[in-house]
């Protein structure tokens, strides 16, 4: 098991990324948490695309799970004035373990209607219940040690619709400051994880995908979810989640879900 002692999400090498223990997924202790590669291609679109452009979508496809091993991600941007389309894959020993298309913008000043904002209440200050799901495991994983997560409304002991509010506890990448878009990449994929219908114990429902839509940038340490998850009996299922900050709504995240008895 290749992991490195940093109090970051990744290390970097060179061209290379090295994930660390605080990145390893639930599923299989080998193998990362959706989030943080999201987050981390995130970055690199970012880099990528320029300054002035902002992150509007990233759809991220794991055509296999990312391993808890040295990582390689290629980029390349087109050249639009006002979008930008960043195509990512990100590899390990020159092979594709998934790929990414972010959707850059150039913001543009315009005035629009405004009203009241609808926003995920409690406050973080003001939740209490901790992000506890039956027979998901504890320690070094991107879910226990990496996030601070808490619960706002439902529950994540019992099935279910439910919202939590999640702080990264660490940086994405070492040395390099974690962006507004990076932290609600991170979060978004936690949806199926905060809202689920069968038990972690006796299913996989681990996520194939994830796409994540931004209006604004979030404001502050904390992304809000608000998801509900739709399982069938075919096997298939769908994350839904809201995305808020403090002052109100900033996106939406999905998930295709690949359900599977254990």
């Amino acid at each position: 098991m290749d992991t490195h002692t940093t109090n970051a999400i990744f290390e970097r090498d060179g061209t290379r990324f090295l994930p660390t223990g605080l990145a390893r997924g639930p599923w299989d202790e080998n193998a990362l948490h959706g989030g943080a590669p999201a987050a981390l291609l995130t970055h690199i679109a970012q880099n990528t695309a320029g300054p002035e452009f902002v992150l509007a979508r990233l759809t991220f496809e794991l055509t296999r799970p990312v391993p808890l091993a040295s990582l390689e991600v290629r980029a390349e941007a087109s050249r639009g004035r006002s979008a930008r389309r960043v195509a990512l894959q990100i590899e390990h020993d020159g092979v594709p373990m998934g790929r990414a298309i972010a959707l850059m913008l150039r913001e543009q000043p315009v005035q629009v209607p405004t009203g009241p904002a609808r926003t995920l209440e409690p406050a973080p200050d003001e939740c209490t219940q901790r992000y506890e799901t039956p027979g998901m495991p504890s320690g070094e994983f991107f879910h226990h040690r990496a996030m601070d997560i808490r619960v706002a409304t439902g529950s994540t002991r019992e099935p279910g619709p439910a919202a939590a509010w999640f702080r990264l506890r660490a940086p994405v990448l070492e040395g390099v400051e974690t962006t507004p878009a990076m932290r609600a990449a991170a979060a978004s994929d936690f949806g199926n994880g905060l809202s689920w219908v069968l038990p972690f114990d006796e299913y996989l429902f681990a996520n194939t995908d994830l796409t994540v839509y931004l209006h604004r940038a979030p404001v502050g340490e904390w992304i809000g979810i608000d998801a509900e998850t739709i399982a069938q009996p075919n096997g298939i299922g769908l994350s839904s989640s809201t995305l808020y900050d403090a002052v109100g709504r900033v996106g939406m995240a999905h998930q295709n879900l690949l359900i599977r008895k254990r």
